[in-house]
């Protein structure tokens, strides 16, 4: 049993060490053992490559506007750990963490001398999640946010109300495969039996398997482009502006305060979502809590705007698709600025064309580096970038500290890469910033 906070979260870490274990066995026994609580929330599930958390948080702010208790199970982190299991965008304290930790740590030491081994970290937290919006603190409705694939993931021991597919793109091909299609299939995993499936995938081959899957299953598919559809998208400056069309009803002039045009997609999946919530599960959720809960959805992170004097922008573009997103941005709203990017990553993405992304868009590029176990180093990014003006500097501290003193009202300076690394980048930099 653990007596403190820090001696819990200490043990979750820990069970880092074991890695990424695919597979539902341990946690089904798990669920055996708790009673099943993932049998007594109503629960959504949101798949994809990028754009899964957007999507939470959308849909989350939307139900909440209609006066809906929303919990939301999220990774990674930003800015603290709590903040993976929340109720109404607010992380779960310290003390409950600890009561949860030590509701699951009998289960773990008993799990580990049997053969299927002891849970994994996500497992443990996903257990935790599943326990606590049942059981210790329940809500009207639970938004699950896939870790990683689909169909092995610890997650998908729930059965939802519907599941969302936000995107298909070519990350963690050493484990979900090489193709869309072999990712698709991974991440259709989550289609269960008669339960709707909306996706917003835009690769033919891949909207192939997910539609296959789910007509094996007797799932309604919602494909954005078909049975909703997004027109009229206007830049604002702080945001995007869209009207929305589906097969049950139309809204004008949705308006949300993230940047980045791709946002106006994940924004279009969880309008969807509510209408078939409303259709088919006798949810009350009006067109002004639509409106409300668009505009004011806010998720650290994703091309948030950090200083207006300087000029500072972050974004955790960690992988190529979310690579050409960004510089898709950069180029429609700061064509007129000096581009300044400072980037890492971990090492086992497809870095080559992600930096040749940014070498087309930048006008400088500095490589850093930060502590985590599978990150690059600021050589071996540097290594692949052809820009005639890049910097190597490890210590990422000090290429912030470089750029923000030498920076001017015609420069714009994007902080990008791992998620991970924006954590950490995100309190310093705000400090850095207020001198």
């Amino acid at each position: 049993m653990f007596l403190t906070y820090d001696e819990a979260l200490n043990w979750i870490h820990g069970r880092l060490r074991l890695g990424i274990k695919p597979g539902l066995k341990r946690m089904e026994w798990m669920m055996e053992r708790l009673n099943h609580p993932e049998r007594k929330i109503k629960t959504i599930h949101i798949g994809g490559t990028n754009g899964k958390g957007s999507t939470v948080t959308f849909l989350r702010c939307i139900l909440e506007e209609a006066g809906y208790k929303v919990g939301t199970f999220t990774s990674p982190f930003f800015e603290q750990f709590n903040e993976r299991i929340s109720v109404n965008g607010k992380p779960i304290s310290d003390e409950d963490m600890l009561e949860l930790t030590n509701t699951i740590l009998p289960l773990a030491n008993e799990l580990e001398a049997t053969e299927l081994g002891g849970p994994t970290e996500f497992e443990v937290i996903t257990a935790m999640a599943l326990y606590y919006f049942a059981k210790s603190n329940p809500v009207d409705v639970a938004l699950f946010e896939v870790g990683l694939g689909g169909r092995f993931d610890s997650t998908n021991v729930i059965h939802p109300l519907l599941s969302i597919i936000t995107s298909i793109g070519l990350d963690h091909t050493q484990i979900l495969g090489d193709t869309y299609e072999e990712i698709a299939f991974e991440k259709a995993g989550i289609i269960k039996n008669g339960t709707a499936i909306l996706t917003a995938v835009k690769q033919t081959e891949a909207r192939q398997v997910i539609q296959t899957k789910a007509t094996e299953l007797k799932a309604p598919i919602y494909q954005l482009g078909s049975q909703f559809q997004i027109s009229e998208q206007k830049q604002l400056q702080y945001g995007w502006e869209f009207d929305f069309n589906s097969l049950f009803q139309n809204y004008q002039q949705l308006r949300i305060s993230m940047l980045g045009q791709h946002q106006t997609e994940n924004a279009a999946l969880a309008v969807m979502a509510t209408q078939i919530l409303n259709q088919y599960y006798a949810f009350m959720i009006e067109g002004r809590h639509i409106h409300d809960g668009l505009a004011r959805t806010y998720w650290p992170g994703r091309f948030e705007l950090i200083s207006e004097q300087p000029l500072v922008i972050i974004d955790g573009a960690h992988n190529q698709e979310g690579i050409d997103a960004l510089v898709s941005e950069l180029r429609e709203r700061y064509q007129d600025k000096n581009i300044h990017i400072i980037f890492t990553a971990l090492a086992d993405k497809k870095l080559d064309k992600m930096i040749a992304k940014l070498d087309e868009v930048a006008d400088s590029i500095t490589f850093t580096q930060f502590d985590f176990p599978r990150a690059s180093t600021a050589e071996a990014l540097a290594s692949l970038s052809k820009s005639a003006n890049k910097f190597v500097l490890p210590d990422w501290s000090e290429a912030i500290k470089r750029e923000l003193q030498t920076e001017t009202e015609n420069d714009l300076l994007v902080i990008t890469g791992s998620l991970y690394f924006l954590s950490e980048v995100k309190p310093v930099l705000s400090k850095l910033l207020t001198k």
